[in-house]
């Protein structure tokens, strides 16, 4: 696989498996742990060096507010 190709793939969970997803995933960042993340076909590690991001937006009516989780691959 390529380093440079822009990949964005977006899914969507019910609430029970987004919190089982964001608690998972949080238990593995305290303990200084890699985490891996199957998603869009792909098998995604993140490793335990990471800068964590809060996003906010408002248009209109309509709010959001993404988590993001970036690093560098090596």
């Amino acid at each position: 696989m390529e380093d440079n190709i822009e990949i964005e793939v977006e899914k969507s969970y019910r609430r029970s498996a987004f919190v089982e997803k964001l608690r998972n995933l949080a238990d593995v960042l305290e303990q200084k742990q890699p985490f891996v993340l199957r998603f869009g076909g792909e098998r995604i590690r993140i490793p335990v060096d990471v800068t964590c991001h809060i996003e906010y937006e408002r248009d209109g009516t309509e709010q959001e507010v993404e988590f993001q989780i970036k690093w560098s691959a090596d």
